[in-house]
């Protein structure tokens, strides 16, 4: 009997755990992302003052229902423009969402006013701090594919986008491969 029910915790315990895996936000700490090592931008996308350049995704499991989206945006522009949030066909939304460590406890929220990209300077979404969150998504996200969002701004509008999905744990875009 004993052993039926630690076999039956543990089944529970890992149908639970698994698809959170998919979008583990405490694998890496904003220090960490910070040390990531940034590539040379060979994807850029240009619409109106707006630069973006290494959009991607990471993979999920099955069952997961959250996926991160992450993107670095400049705006060129000479006043600053505002990530409000977006839209895509594989989530039912893509809200902008921050990821910080209180003490050893890790926070997310809905930035609800989205985030300032300011004139002249860049914003970078990544895993770790702030970044796209995919809700409630269709169907798993699979490496080498491509997951179409839009993403809506205050001033520049609509702007349609691909991020790349990349292996489950990846922590930027990896060009080339």
């Amino acid at each position: 009997m004993k052993s039926t029910l630690k076999f039956a915790a543990l089944l529970l315990a890992t149908t639970f755990a698994v698809p959170a895996l998919a979008h583990d936000h405490s694998a890496m700490s904003k220090g960490d992302a910070a040390k990531m090592q940034k590539h040379e931008a060979t994807d850029a996308v240009k619409v109106g003052n707006l630069v973006f350049t290494d959009a991607f995704t990471r993979a999920t499991l099955p069952g997961a229902k959250v996926g991160g989206g992450y993107i670095s945006i400049t705006n060129e522009a000479k006043e600053a423009d505002r990530l409000l949030g977006g839209s895509s066909p594989v989530a039912a939304r893509v809200e902008v969402h921050e990821m910080k460590m209180d003490g050893e406890v890790m926070k997310m929220r809905k930035l609800a006013d989205g985030v300032q990209i300011p004139a002249g300077g860049t914003v970078d979404l990544e895993p770790g701090g702030m970044h796209l969150m995919l809700l409630e998504i269709k169907q798993p996200l699979k490496k080498g594919e491509d997951v179409p969002v839009t993403l809506e701004f205050e001033k520049a509008g609509k702007v349609e986008l691909k991020l790349h999905v990349e292996a489950a744990g990846a922590t930027s875009m990896e060009h080339g491969q």
